[in-house]
């Protein structure tokens, strides 16, 4: 068997940044405002940093304002709720990012659900998990929606094939696999008391790792000609796939860098703009 083609998340993202940059530039021409979305980082920690570094920069390109709110690692859960919620009230914000994971003293779900749900441009809520399952208009978690774009760009069809997930996070594992029943793929999540994980992921025509441990999905679990989605970013450029020996049995795979955590930025600025059009109301 040849070795997989791989799925290029970098060209698509920029296609995807590329038209919310029009819709940005129509809107603030029609309107008088540009799409703002508010940052929220707790503490220094590089990675984070870095991260809201980036968002911010690529909002700059997409003619998205970014308004970035620094608190001291030593914010309470209150005060961090109390942030959330004046932008939440202010008309100027129209999207809202809380960079996580924040630090173990504060409750991050009561964090997230200080965000009201029209400016949950990051799908984080209780709200757009609700609007997500059932099909309703909301904000799909970024990361579980830039896989099914990549899955549609590359004609990947779910709908009666089994998947299996690897990873059960509220943001990330959960979503992504009731986005995939929602496409009719019948749906099996993984976790870290999965008895024999290597029998279950051998069954699945789509993979989506998302556990957070490097190289944990070999190619010897993956079953010859699936599609195999790497949502994993460990130390060293390292996906929770071991893509060496994953590429040559897969038929599609996503590789880290380049794949899935373009898409992630891509569809919050997307959802950032959708949120800024709802809001001011211009189509």
């Amino acid at each position: 068997m040849s070795q997989a083609r791989l799925m290029d998340g970098t060209a698509l993202a920029r296609r995807i940044v590329e038209d919310a940059a029009k819709r940005a530039a129509a809107l603030t021409d029609r309107s008088g405002a540009a799409p703002c979305l508010a940052t929220v980082l707790v503490g220094e920690d590089p990675a984070s940093v870095t991260y809201v570094r980036m968002k911010q920069n690529r909002c700059r390109r997409a003619g998205i304002t970014s308004r970035h709110v620094a608190l001291p690692a030593a914010t309470t859960t209150e005060e961090l709720v109390g942030t959330l919620e004046a932008l939440s009230a202010d008309p100027g914000v129209h999207g809202i990012l809380l960079q996580h994971p924040v630090g173990e003293h504060i409750d991050e779900r009561a964090a997230f659900e200080a965000i009201a749900p029209e400016k949950d441009v990051d799908g984080v809520t209780f709200a757009s998990f609700a609007t997500m399952s059932f099909g309703l208009p909301g904000f799909v978690s970024c990361t579980p929606g830039g896989i099914m774009r990549l899955l549609d760009e590359y004609d990947v069809d779910p709908a009666g094939k089994r998947a299996v997930v690897v990873g059960r996070s509220a943001i990330l594992g959960k979503p992504a696999g009731m986005l995939l029943l929602a496409r009719d793929a019948t749906v099996t999540y993984c976790h870290s008391r999965t008895r024999d994980l290597s029998s279950v992921v051998r069954e699945a025509d789509i993979v989506v790792a998302a556990v957070g441990r490097p190289r944990l999905v070999r190619g010897q679990d993956i079953k010859p000609g699936a599609v195999v989605i790497d949502a994993g970013y460990n130390a060293g450029n390292v996906g929770d796939v071991d893509f060496d020996s994953a590429v040559e049995r897969a038929s599609l795979i996503t590789p880290v860098p380049g794949g899935v955590g373009p898409m992630t930025i891509a569809t919050l600025l997307e959802q950032t703009v959708d949120a800024a059009e709802r809001q001011l109301r211009v189509a």
